[in-house]
């Protein structure tokens, strides 16, 4: 029998209905107007749809030129559950959604051997939402690909950054990180955050985001420092909150997608 994990926020995230998710998640990429180059990679944020999900699409609605091109995704999310140093990978033969199962692909791995950062830890894929409700976007937008979850713990962004490194291939392969900004700040406030963060991402600044400005912050700051390297250049495509989508503005929690090119 195939190991798969199973969703652990479905019908709490995003709907747990196929009809239904699919149904909200085309309409978030109906909205959304891309133009622009295929990102090579991603920053899109993870919350429960109605907040963060209009923000996530108009990063994956640049993907849709990629359709048939795209053959990997290789798609790292920050813990929030589970404690562990390094980072996770996961032993599973696939990831399920309300949409059906995406098949991961373990061959990426064997760029990783003598990486002492690197282990495998299910305990940590299995509630970790970061990477789960990325899932329904790529599945619409992508139909077929499969996929390489990382779950990042307690590590450095240059430990991330040489995970990266080694996995970096051809335009087949798409990275994302999963991140959401500012948590629960006055509106006004985590406006003027995120947009010091959005500066630092899109001057390419590792060194530039604070821990308490982003959940992702070591997987982005990884990414940063290879994107720096490789001279790619980084489009801000939406930096909201949820006072702006679905939510008060006492407390906000930031989102933002970016693009790397």
């Amino acid at each position: 029998m195939k190991k798969t994990r199973q969703p652990a926020v479905a019908g709490m995230f995003y709907p747990d209905k196929p009809e239904v998710l699919r149904r909200m998640t085309e309409q978030y990429l109906a909205e959304a107007r891309p133009s622009g180059p295929v990102p090579r990679a991603m920053i899109a944020p993870h919350a429960g749809y109605p907040y963060s999900g209009p923000v996530a699409a108009s990063a994956y609605a640049r993907l849709k030129p990629a359709a048939e091109t795209i053959r990997e995704v290789v798609l790292f999310g920050p813990s929030h559950r589970v404690l562990f140093g390094g980072v996770a990978l996961s032993s599973a033969e696939a990831y399920a959604t309300p949409l059906g199962s995406v098949p991961l692909t373990h061959a990426p791995a064997q760029s990783l051997a003598g990486l002492s950062q690197v282990g495998i830890l299910d305990e940590a894929h299995r509630p970790e939402h970061s990477l789960e409700v990325h899932l329904p976007f790529l599945q619409i937008v992508l139909k077929s690909f499969d996929l390489f979850p990382v779950v990042i713990g307690d590590t450095t962004p240059a430990a991330v950054a040489e995970v990266i490194r080694r996995l970096w291939a051809g335009p087949e392969r798409l990275f994302i990180i999963s991140s959401d900004l500012s948590h629960y700040l006055p509106y006004e406030q985590a406006v003027e955050t995120d947009r010091q963060t959005t500066a630092a991402i899109e001057n390419l600044d590792a060194e530039g985001i604070e821990e308490e400005q982003a959940c992702g912050r070591i997987g982005i700051c990884g990414m940063l420092m290879v994107a720096r390297e490789k001279n790619l250049k980084v489009e801000t495509v939406d930096l909201r909150n949820s006072g702006d989508t679905a939510g008060p503005r006492d407390q906000v929690v930031g989102y933002g997608s970016y693009v790397f090119t």
